[in-house]
Protein backbone atom coordinates (compact mmCIF):
# COMPACT_ATOMS: atom_id res chain seq x y z
CA UNK A 1 0.00 0.00 0.00
CA UNK A 2 1.12 3.50 -0.87
CA UNK A 3 1.11 6.34 1.53
CA UNK A 4 -0.74 9.17 0.48
CA UNK A 5 1.44 13.01 -0.14
CA UNK A 6 -0.03 14.78 3.42
CA UNK A 7 1.29 11.27 5.37
CA UNK A 8 4.70 10.83 3.72
CA UNK A 9 5.44 15.12 4.40
CA UNK A 10 4.28 14.70 7.98
CA UNK A 11 4.84 17.79 9.35
CA UNK A 12 6.76 19.58 6.44
CA UNK A 13 3.10 19.64 4.81
CA UNK A 14 1.62 21.95 7.93
CA UNK A 15 0.70 25.55 6.81
CA UNK A 16 3.46 27.50 8.94
CA UNK A 17 2.42 30.08 11.39
CA UNK A 18 1.69 33.60 9.93
CA UNK A 19 3.72 36.25 11.97
CA UNK A 20 2.29 39.58 13.51
CA UNK A 21 3.23 42.29 12.63
CA UNK A 22 5.10 43.12 15.89
CA UNK A 23 6.53 40.03 15.37
CA UNK A 24 8.31 40.53 11.76
CA UNK A 25 8.91 44.09 12.71
CA UNK A 26 11.21 42.77 15.63
CA UNK A 27 12.58 40.43 13.22
CA UNK A 28 12.88 43.35 10.04
CA UNK A 29 14.91 45.76 13.17
CA UNK A 30 17.18 42.80 13.95
CA UNK A 31 18.28 41.91 10.29
CA UNK A 32 18.71 45.81 10.03
CA UNK A 33 21.22 45.61 12.80
CA UNK A 34 23.65 44.71 10.45
CA UNK A 35 21.71 45.86 6.84
CA UNK A 36 19.67 44.26 4.75
CA UNK A 37 18.34 44.75 1.01
CA UNK A 38 14.38 44.16 0.30
CA UNK A 39 14.66 41.75 -1.27
CA UNK A 40 16.51 39.90 0.92
CA UNK A 41 13.50 40.73 3.52
CA UNK A 42 10.44 39.31 0.87
CA UNK A 43 12.44 36.42 0.57
CA UNK A 44 13.69 35.72 4.60
CA UNK A 45 10.26 36.72 5.68
CA UNK A 46 7.80 35.04 2.65
CA UNK A 47 7.21 31.71 4.04
CA UNK A 48 5.85 33.02 7.33
CA UNK A 49 3.70 36.41 6.06
CA UNK A 50 2.25 37.37 2.82
CA UNK A 51 3.96 40.81 1.00
CA UNK A 52 1.52 43.34 2.42
CA UNK A 53 2.54 42.35 6.26
CA UNK A 54 5.98 42.59 5.28
CA UNK A 55 5.66 45.90 3.75
CA UNK A 56 3.32 46.95 6.87
CA UNK A 57 6.34 45.90 9.34
CA UNK A 58 8.71 47.20 7.01
CA UNK A 59 6.47 51.03 7.46
CA UNK A 60 6.16 50.16 11.70
CA UNK A 61 10.21 49.26 11.38
CA UNK A 62 10.91 52.38 10.11
CA UNK A 63 9.09 54.62 13.08
CA UNK A 64 11.87 52.75 15.21
CA UNK A 65 14.95 53.86 13.38
CA UNK A 66 14.81 51.75 10.23
CA UNK A 67 16.51 53.82 7.56
CA UNK A 68 16.99 53.20 3.75
CA UNK A 69 20.70 53.92 2.12
CA UNK A 70 20.04 55.45 -0.99
CA UNK A 71 23.74 54.99 -2.03
CA UNK A 72 23.61 51.27 -1.56
CA UNK A 73 20.34 51.17 -3.55
CA UNK A 74 20.48 47.62 -5.59
CA UNK A 75 18.61 47.54 -9.22
CA UNK A 76 17.99 43.92 -8.57
CA UNK A 77 17.95 43.90 -4.70
CA UNK A 78 15.84 47.23 -3.97
CA UNK A 79 16.37 49.61 -1.30
CA UNK A 80 19.03 48.91 1.43
CA UNK A 81 18.01 49.39 5.07
CA UNK A 82 20.01 50.04 8.28
CA UNK A 83 18.78 50.71 11.83
CA UNK A 84 20.21 53.73 13.32
CA UNK A 85 21.06 51.62 16.96
CA UNK A 86 20.13 54.85 19.24
CA UNK A 87 16.79 55.05 17.93
CA UNK A 88 16.24 51.64 17.72
CA UNK A 89 17.64 51.66 21.65
CA UNK A 90 15.45 54.82 23.01
CA UNK A 91 12.02 53.21 21.56
CA UNK A 92 12.68 48.78 21.81
CA UNK A 93 10.32 49.11 24.32
CA UNK A 94 7.33 50.35 22.31
CA UNK A 95 7.39 48.37 19.41
CA UNK A 96 5.02 45.51 20.53
CA UNK A 97 3.04 48.24 22.08
CA UNK A 98 2.81 50.17 19.29
CA UNK A 99 2.24 47.69 16.33
CA UNK A 100 -1.77 47.39 16.42
CA UNK A 101 -1.94 50.98 15.65
CA UNK A 102 0.27 50.91 12.73
CA UNK A 103 -0.55 47.31 11.79
CA UNK A 104 -1.25 48.62 8.20
CA UNK A 105 0.70 51.29 7.97
CA UNK A 106 -1.62 53.98 7.35
CA UNK A 107 -2.41 55.80 10.69
CA UNK A 108 -3.42 59.38 9.25
CA UNK A 109 -5.86 57.76 7.32
CA UNK A 110 -7.72 55.37 10.10
CA UNK A 111 -7.21 59.00 12.13
CA UNK A 112 -9.08 60.60 9.14
CA UNK A 113 -11.88 58.11 9.15
CA UNK A 114 -12.57 57.98 12.26
CA UNK A 115 -12.39 61.93 12.84
CA UNK A 116 -15.29 61.47 9.59
CA UNK A 117 -17.08 59.19 11.33
CA UNK A 118 -17.72 61.18 14.68
CA UNK A 119 -18.37 64.35 12.53
CA UNK A 120 -20.80 62.53 10.94
CA UNK A 121 -22.30 61.16 13.81
CA UNK A 122 -22.62 64.19 15.55
CA UNK A 123 -24.56 66.04 12.55
CA UNK A 124 -27.10 63.11 11.99
CA UNK A 125 -28.04 63.19 16.13
CA UNK A 126 -28.50 67.17 15.48
CA UNK A 127 -30.73 67.23 12.19
CA UNK A 128 -32.66 64.26 13.95
CA UNK A 129 -33.43 66.29 16.69
CA UNK A 130 -34.07 69.13 14.94
CA UNK A 131 -36.60 67.32 12.99
CA UNK A 132 -38.32 65.63 15.97
CA UNK A 133 -38.18 69.51 17.85
CA UNK A 134 -39.96 70.55 14.23
CA UNK A 135 -42.58 67.89 14.53
CA UNK A 136 -43.18 68.40 17.87
CA UNK A 137 -44.34 71.84 17.32
CA UNK A 138 -46.41 71.10 14.74
CA UNK A 139 -48.13 68.90 16.68
CA UNK A 140 -48.70 71.65 19.27
CA UNK A 141 -50.38 73.61 16.89
CA UNK A 142 -52.82 70.79 15.48
CA UNK A 143 -53.58 70.40 19.23
CA UNK A 144 -52.46 66.73 19.69
CA UNK A 145 -50.82 67.12 22.95
CA UNK A 146 -49.75 63.61 23.64
CA UNK A 147 -47.60 63.36 20.76
CA UNK A 148 -45.93 66.97 20.83
CA UNK A 149 -45.07 65.71 24.58
CA UNK A 150 -43.76 62.80 23.11
CA UNK A 151 -41.74 64.14 20.28
CA UNK A 152 -40.12 67.24 22.25
CA UNK A 153 -39.10 64.95 24.80
CA UNK A 154 -37.27 63.07 22.19
CA UNK A 155 -35.49 65.96 20.71
CA UNK A 156 -34.84 67.26 24.05
CA UNK A 157 -33.39 63.92 24.87
CA UNK A 158 -31.88 63.62 21.29
CA UNK A 159 -30.54 67.70 21.84
CA UNK A 160 -28.76 66.51 25.36
CA UNK A 161 -27.13 63.94 23.96
CA UNK A 162 -25.58 65.67 20.95
CA UNK A 163 -24.19 67.93 23.48
CA UNK A 164 -22.68 65.57 25.58
CA UNK A 165 -20.91 64.04 22.67
CA UNK A 166 -19.91 66.78 20.88
CA UNK A 167 -18.54 67.80 24.82
CA UNK A 168 -16.26 64.74 24.45
CA UNK A 169 -15.31 64.73 20.76
CA UNK A 170 -13.93 67.80 21.59
CA UNK A 171 -12.09 67.12 24.53
CA UNK A 172 -10.51 63.71 22.88
CA UNK A 173 -9.09 65.91 19.61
Amino acid sequence: MQKTSATRHGASSEIARRLSVAELSQRILDMGKTGVYRASLFEALGPVATQRQIRAAIAHAKHFGLHSVPSLRDAELGTYYQLDLAKYQSLQHLVAASAPLTADGNVIAKYTHAAETITTMLNLGRGLGILLAGAGGVCVFLGKPQVSFGLLSGALSLGLLWLLQGAIARRQS
